[in-house]
């Protein structure tokens, strides 16, 4: 399975509020990472990184998962 990755890419940071979630949302979103949404359980209506944060993930269109 191939995943394309360009410009028009929009991303869903999952665990946003966590120390590595902020942090790597944060980097992309300095290099140009169209960051959509952040969801952390329990968690919404909170602002990250000036990114919305909502609660369930299927409130969301699209999703990416990094490990670090």
């Amino acid at each position: 399975m191939a995943i394309f990755v360009d410009k028009n890419t929009r991303l869903v940071t999952q665990g946003i509020t966590g120390k590595h979630g902020a942090f790597h949302t944060a980097r992309g979103i300095e290099y140009g990472t169209k960051v959509v949404a952040g969801v952390t359980p329990g968690k919404g209506g909170q602002a990250v990184t000036e990114t919305p944060e909502g609660n369930p993930l299927k409130d969301n269109n699209g999703n990416a998962v990094s490990v670090p």
